[in-house]
């Protein structure tokens, strides 16, 4: 049966997809790759795959997916099929120092980063960097692993403290705190290779930023800081520069479904500093925006790009059946 394959790990972010591609009665199926097999010389099935493989998969107990999603990949780019979000934006969607290489290429401002490997070499890169300083792991998703440190003797005490965890990668970026203008970052989304919108997020309560509904609950228990107002804003009419030079980045490096995260300084100067290809999208956010006249605007939004993606397979899976 030709229909969408949708490539996974954590099966809570998928009912407003499920939903979405319901309404339009587009057919789909499900591959939860946090463990499996697969024959490399048989055939794939039919149809296109959408690949929502996420760097955080490690924080639900799924630490070798991303390698195993990697491989199916390979297996299906092989075989000729049509992948969206392929190889090339699994290696970054896990890899932020490979993001800012992709991006600066683009002519695209992201943070000064030092990277290190090891407790010792965190300590001696942080004391020649100086603070204040942020750490996060090159492997994190959801802004795990993210911290702020004010003083160089903050950070001794976080890294001697047992609670360090430097991701499954074993790689810490030591990077430049840039101080937003207005304790907020925004969150440009894309479907299909093209802007669709942007969100305002504030962080007043720390770093994990999913936008999904479902990260809402976990987020509660996040002890940083309140919020008075709504966590997730839609910008009206949102414009910047940036906004052409993401959709060429996004373009050649095979990510066509993407949520790319920056901040404005307090001199306007926009730094990029995280390009999530597993996006989600939060409801309250586009039912208060009104965008497009209705709630889980982004969804539909992936879910009819999907329907015309699968529908433009059929003539060829057609074809090669004669």
């Amino acid at each position: 049966m030709n229909q969408v394959h949708i490539i996974h790990e954590n099966a809570a972010w998928l009912p407003p997809l499920r939903d979405a591609l319901a309404d339009g009665g587009t057919p789909y199926t499900e591959w939860h790759l946090d463990s499996g097999y697969f024959d490399f010389s048989a055939e794939p099935p039919p149809g296109i795959f959408y690949n929502r493989m996420s760097a955080s998969s490690h924080t639900r107990g799924h630490i070798h997916a991303p390698e195993y999603t990697a491989s199916v990949l390979a297996w299906l780019q092989a075989h000729g099929r049509r992948v969206i979000n392929n190889s090339r934006a699994l290696e970054l969607e896990v890899s932020k120092i490979k993001q800012y290489a992709a991006l600066s290429a683009f002519g695209i401002f992201v943070p000064k980063t030092t990277v290190a490997v090891g407790i010792d070499a965190i300590r001696q890169a942080a004391k020649e960097f100086g603070a204040p300083l942020m750490i996060k792991p090159n492997r994190g998703g959801k802004g795990a692993g993210v911290q702020l440190f004010q003083t160089l003797d903050a950070l001794d005490r976080y890294l001697d403290s047992g609670s360090f965890d430097p991701g499954p990668d074993g790689t810490t970026l030591i990077q430049q705190f840039v101080q937003s203008a207005d304790g907020a970052i925004v969150r440009c989304e894309f479907v299909g290779g093209k802007f669709l919108y942007a969100v305002r997020v504030d962080t007043s309560q720390g770093f994990e930023l999913c936008p999904a509904d479902v990260c809402q609950i976990e987020d509660q228990a996040c002890p940083v800081g309140e919020s008075s107002g709504p966590r997730f804003e839609v910008i009206e009419n949102f414009a910047h520069p940036n906004i052409e030079r993401y959709e060429a980045f996004l373009a050649a490096n095979g990510i066509e479904v993407s949520g790319i995260e920056l901040i404005f300084d307090e001199e306007g100067t926009a730094w990029t500093y995280d390009v999530n290809t597993n996006t989600n999208y939060n409801d309250d956010a586009e039912t208060t925006a009104e965008i497009a006249g209705t709630s889980r605007a982004g969804m539909r939004a992936l879910a009819e790009f999907l329907d015309t993606e699968l529908t433009q397979q059929a003539p060829t899976i057609a074809a090669a059946a004669e």
